[in-house]
């Protein structure tokens, strides 16, 4: 049998912020990629706007670097659980991966998740502890736990001989001691070489090339992203495209493009082992295969997680409506919508009764927050409802998605912690005493328990805390209360701009989310009330003036500072009776039914029919 010594495709995972996309940076510097004098931004990989702003890896990209007479072809993977498609998609075109594991926190919830769906591939495995330069780095227990979760997760014999390097990606160091780092990172580029499977070099037969990401461009329409694995195609040839429902369409291939540094290169011809970029036919979706149309043979089609997270998108009615974004009509927003499908798999949009209206359903909070992230700043407006989790029938029993929380305290807020995710249907599974005053616990809550949780969570410990969370998988519904919010919300009952006066007057009912000058409307929410009911509030109250002087006139008055909500927060904080409303310029929170009398009746009639 034939290999390609010249090649080694291998995918880069990671809990999130672990270091991997710093890593790949190194590796682009160091291989010579880059010319002497060109300026490369720190985590060049993370293009994207929000990528950069949060830290945080979102799309999966691939690159390619030299090294001697072999291309590496690496992929980055995002390290979060609600892009968890992403990864399982990227693990097809590669024989390798680089577990990248940092050296003191230790294996993650990402890192069993990512390390699951690369041993289900019999892929080879690397581990690479990073951050080890960290004074509070232990190497030797942490490549222990890396042990450990190969085992639980049923790795081979051949998988558990995984070969270590030690590394600090921030400075370019690597090793194989851990108590003193080289120069460079040869080492992790050496470990490449012998341990990544070579791909094998079936060139004389068929081609088969299948579609693992999609790119889109104005001038070539849908580009597929994915692994030749067998045989050669070439600019220009004739060659059919096997859709999933088993349809088939011929087609030419207009452009091909392979990967080197950073660009994207026109190409003329591929061979199998090479991950390309094919672009000629329009309507290229995820998972099909492309192949001579005298050997139409289909690969098996590619398994992406289901959503786990649904919420109702609207278009914008509220008294505000149209005063900020470009684009406020159900038309744009559906096409915008649209156009999200072209490249993300993991998501689904549905039509409902209503025109205006579209349930969307993602793999997470974090999915559905950057989309509607995205579309605010491209001058869209929009409302979305409280995220929903999506209930399946699994064996014939109505089940939930449950989540692997794994939560890093000080040991003085474990009962807290216990407590409160006790109080959201959570069972514990483990609990370390790290000895250095921290405690690590891991817990199985369902997913709705945990909607809403992070900022209750942030005051409980403080802001010490530190919780991650993965899908773990289904479980029966729990019954009764779980989660959601405890405290009511303070409502505006006016139109207008708030006032210092009238948010004087209504501070101790609870926090404000409004500066003075803010312009406001009724129904919308302005504060959370310190008790679990809702209040109707005047926050536009002017003070009466008066020509009688008052001795304490000129006494100072100092305001609490308003909570001002971000995104996140916002979405978190949700009622099923709410709304977000997300303009390019403005996040509000609703009521749905806008009118005081209307809400009061409405709430009347719900606690009416629970009683029956």
């Amino acid at each position: 049998m034939n290999i390609r010594k010249d090649l080694r495709n291998i995918a880069i995972i990671a809990h999130v912020d672990h270091g991997k996309t710093t890593l790949v940076d190194e590796l682009l510097k160091q291989s010579g990629t880059f010319r002497e004098n060109e300026q490369v931004d720190e985590r060049a990989m993370d293009n994207n706007d929000i990528e950069r702003e949060r830290g945080i890896t979102i799309l999966a990209k691939n690159t390619a670097v030299r090294y001697g007479d072999t291309r590496i072809n690496i992929m980055d993977t995002p390290g979060h659980a609600d892009f968890g498609g992403e990864v399982e998609r990227i693990l097809k075109m590669v024989d390798g991966v680089l577990l990248v594991v940092d050296a003191y926190e230790g294996c993650m919830p990402q890192t069993r998740f990512v390390l699951k769906k690369a041993l289900e591939q019999k892929l080879t495995p690397l581990v690479v502890l990073n951050k080890i330069d960290r004074d509070m780095a232990r190497p030797e227990e942490v490549v222990d736990e890396v042990l450990d979760l190969f085992i639980e997760l049923g790795a081979d014999e051949d998988q558990l001989d995984f070969p270590v390097a030690y590394a600090s990606a921030i400075n370019g160091t690597a090793s194989e001691d851990p108590a003193k780092q080289d120069d460079n990172m040869e080492v992790l580029f050496e470990m490449i070489i012998n341990n990544v499977p070579a791909p094998i070099d079936n060139r004389d037969e068929p081609f088969q090339f299948q579609v693992t990401m999609l790119d889109y461009n104005d001038y070539l329409g849908r580009i597929g992203v994915g692994r030749v694995f067998r045989g050669t195609i070439s600019t220009g040839d004739q060659a059919t495209l096997i859709k999933r429902d088993g349809s088939k369409k011929n087609f030419r291939v207009t452009k091909l493009f392979g990967f080197m540094g950073l660009k994207r290169m026109e190409i003329d011809s591929a061979q199998a082992g090479d991950l390309i970029a094919i672009a000629g036919v329009e309507d290229i979706n995820v998972g099909e295969t492309i192949c001579p149309a005298e050997h139409q043979e289909p690969l098996p089609a590619l398994r992406i997680d289901e959503p786990t997270l649904q919420m109702t998108f609207l278009v914008n009615n509220s008294p505000f409506a149209g005063r900020e974004g470009d684009y406020v009509t159900s038309r744009k927003l559906e096409e915008r919508l649209m156009t999200q499908l072209e490249t993300d798999v993991s998501l689904r949009v549905e039509h409902t009764d209503s025109p205006d209206v579209w349930t969307v359903s993602g793999r997470g909070e974090l999915h559905l927050s950057i989309l509607i992230e995205n579309m605010r700043r491209e001058g869209y407006e929009l409302q979305v409802s409280k995220p929903e989790v999506i209930v399946k029938e699994v064996d014939g029993v109505m089940s939930e998605p449950v989540e692997r929380a794994q939560v890093d305290v000080p040991e003085e807020y474990t009962g807290n912690i216990m407590e409160s995710l006790g109080e959201r249907k959570g069972e514990m599974l483990d609990m370390v005493n790290k000895g250095d005053g921290q405690v690590r616990m891991d817990f199985l809550v369902p997913s709705r328990g945990l909607i809403g949780y992070t900022t209750e969570f942030m005051a409980q410990t403080k802001g010490y805390g530190i919780l991650n969370h993965s899908f773990d998988g289904y479980q029966p519904v729990h019954t009764g209360q779980v989660g959601g919010r405890r405290q009511g919300v303070l409502v505006s009952m006016e139109n207008g701009k708030t006032t210092p006066y009238g948010m004087m007057q209504v501070e101790d009912r609870g926090t404000l989310f409004v500066e003075p000058g803010t312009e406001i409307y009724a129904g919308m929410i302005v504060g959370e009330h310190t008790r679990d009911n809702d209040l109707t509030v005047n926050i536009t109250k002017a003070k009466q003036q008066t020509n009688v002087r008052s001795a304490t006139k000129e006494t100072t008055v100092t305001m609490k500072r308003p909570r001002i909500l971000t995104l996140e927060e916002a979405l978190e904080f949700l009622n099923d009776d709410e709304y977000c409303e997300v303009t390019p310029e403005s996040i509000r929170l609703r009521k749905k039914i806008l009118d005081k009398s209307t809400r009061e009746r409405e709430e009347k009639r719900k606690k009416l029919a629970a009683k029956q």
